[in-house]
């Protein structure tokens, strides 16, 4: 009973976003309304705790929050400056071959604007820039989505993955764990699975491309293609995991996509592993109109800002980001130190209720505020594009604010409804992963990456999904006696496949591309190569929790 009383908010979040079209931004504000309700009168705790913990958790966004407002200004930025098209023009005259084309643009720069950027915006820039080169637009949103998937939990430098680790932060010290340490352990294996996924996802948007898109519509002609995907996705898959393993999760998607940008390109120049017939769609007057853009979709004006130019703000970043990243150069200790830290204990005056932000360590505002400062100056952006450099910005992450300050007050009242409560037994969370552990028991490893999906789903955030069940997924492991990191992984794994579903990313990407009113046949494609991507991790990462794999044991 207790169990499923603690699950209402979380239903009326799903029932809200997936049966009425609420946004999130809506769902989450009364959730966490419903969720405190619940602690209030079933539970039985005091307002004074309910009313501090949701403080405790909204502060905890603070974090995510200027990450995300970072990335996003970052990228406007650039885009009012002309860097951006400045970029796009670099891809203009690689190979005629659609399939190359798809691959380097949709999979490669869109990993690169995810890595950068996140939170949709590789579709909102990779998909124009097929179009410009000549694919119809729906083909364009479709695959751009596709893509947007092995990038992801390490999107926006990492925010997806810190943020898995921010919401457990307390559960794995309760275990005696070291929060950075579990950090690490998540990221590589994260990694592992996505690197997995990554072998058949590169392959597969082109195929989807050719069965639906070509000439014939036939499925093989993406073979002849085959090569040079497996030959771009192990390339990215070997820096990807290499930036893993040694640095976290703050480069494998950025650092990775940039390297196999310039390999890839150069390789497709020089005809290496392209297909000796050249693969196009037939003549824009024979497509389909579904495929077609009802409106107009315009290319930013070229004002010419030479290469360089362009990538510097990019190159600042990364070299920001490893200057910081590693002990050689003494500025971690910096500005991890107690200078670059605020804190607050003992909230409305409950003992175990404190926050604490290390705001120097956070990349939202080195590097990415701190370069979009210098960028001002570096492209000589005059005071109306800064203007609306910062207008746009505050407009995108207005309602991802709204989601994720509420998403996390309502996961903190979860945690920690057992604090001067009269019912002490479990709190809400711990009462849910019981539930969940009764009912699935070993085949928990299945539907883990499924909750990840359905929370990108609802949401249009794999940083949210993760905000909301991240917890749930650890404290389920632990009482199933699995592995908490692989879990977990899991769980950012099925939130980043989300994003080729996720109600949000597809109406931006067909409003972007001019396809309104796609949005039901986008997800009916798109389902399949999420649904897919999940298996292929559920049976490497499911293997090895079989195997006895464990990570980071606790407890």
């Amino acid at each position: 009973m207790y169990a499923l009383i603690a699950a209402v908010p979380i239903l009326l979040t799903i029932v809200l976003m997936l049966v009425f079209n609420w946004g999130a931004k809506k769902a989450l504000p009364l959730a966490w309304i419903t969720a405190a309700i619940i602690a209030l009168l079933v539970w039985k705790q005091d307002w004074v705790t309910v009313a501090a913990y949701s403080i405790s958790g909204a502060l905890d966004s603070i974090s995510v929050l200027v990450i995300i407002f970072g990335a996003i200004l970052v990228m406007n930025t650039l885009k009012h400056s002309g860097a951006v098209t400045a970029i796009q023009r670099l891809f203009k005259n690689i190979t005629p071959d659609r399939r190359i084309q798809v691959i380097i643009v949709g999979f490669v720069f869109g990993a690169f604007i995810e890595g950068a950027a996140g939170f949709g915006t590789p579709a909102a820039l990779a998909a124009p820039l097929l179009i410009s080169l000549g694919f119809p637009p729906l083909c364009a949103a479709i695959v751009a989505l596709i893509y947007n998937s092995t990038p992801v939990s390490f999107g926006a430098v990492g925010t997806p993955t810190n943020t898995a680790t921010t919401i457990v932060q307390s559960q794995v010290e309760a275990l005696g764990g070291n929060t950075e340490a579990f950090r690490m352990a998540l990221t590589k294996f994260t990694a592992i699975g996505h690197a997995t996924g990554c072998i058949l996802i590169v392959f597969l948007g082109v195929y989807v491309m050719c069965k639906l898109f070509g000439k014939e519509k036939k499925g093989r002609d993406a073979f002849a293609a085959l090569p040079f995907a497996l030959f771009t996705s192990l390339t990215f898959d070997a820096f990807y995991l290499l930036m893993a393993f040694v640095f976290g999760p703050e480069f494998p998607s950025l650092v990775g996509a940039i390297c196999t940008l310039f390999i890839v390109v150069i390789a497709a120049k020089k005809g290496f592993l392209v297909p000796k017939t050249v693969w196009d769609f037939a003549p824009s007057e024979g497509w389909d109109d579904s495929w077609r853009s009802i409106q107009e979709v315009k290319a930013d004006v070229d004002n010419g800002m030479p290469q360089l130019l362009a990538w510097t703000p990019y190159i600042l970043i990364a070299l920001i980001l490893v200057c910081t990243r590693l002990n050689v150069f003494g500025i971690k200790t910096l500005l991890t130190g107690a200078p670059f830290t605020v804190s607050a204990t003992k909230i409305l005056g409950i003992e175990t209720c404190n926050w604490k932000w290390n705001w120097g360590w956070n990349p939202g505002i080195f590097p990415f505020v701190l370069v979009c400062v210098l960028t001002f100056f570096i492209h000589k952006m005059p005071g109306e594009k800064i203007k609306e450099s910062l207008k746009d910005t505050g407009r995108q992450v207005l309602g991802a604010f709204i989601a994720i300050i509420f998403g996390t007050a309502m996961v903190a009242i979860y945690r920690n409804t057992t604090i001067n409560a009269t019912y002490t037994d479990a709190s809400m969370l711990l009462c849910m992963a019981q539930a969940l552990a009764d009912v699935f028991k070993s085949v928990y490893i299945v539907i883990a990456p499924i909750i990840g999906v359905l929370g990108a789903f609802m949401s249009g955030s794999n940083t949210v999904s993760n905000t909301l069940f991240a917890a749930l997924q650890f404290e389920t492991a632990t009482l199933l006696a699995m592995p908490q990191v692989i879990i977990v992984a899991l769980q950012s794994i099925g939130g980043a496949a989300g994003n080729m579903i996720c109600v949000n990313n597809v109406v931006s990407a067909c409003a972007t591309t001019g396809t309104i009113g796609n949005e039901g046949k986008v997800i009916r494609t798109n389902l399949l190569p999420c649904l897919y991507y999940c298996l292929i991790v559920i049976v490497l990462l499911g293997g090895l929790i079989l195997l006895g794999v464990n990570p980071y044991p606790m407890g």
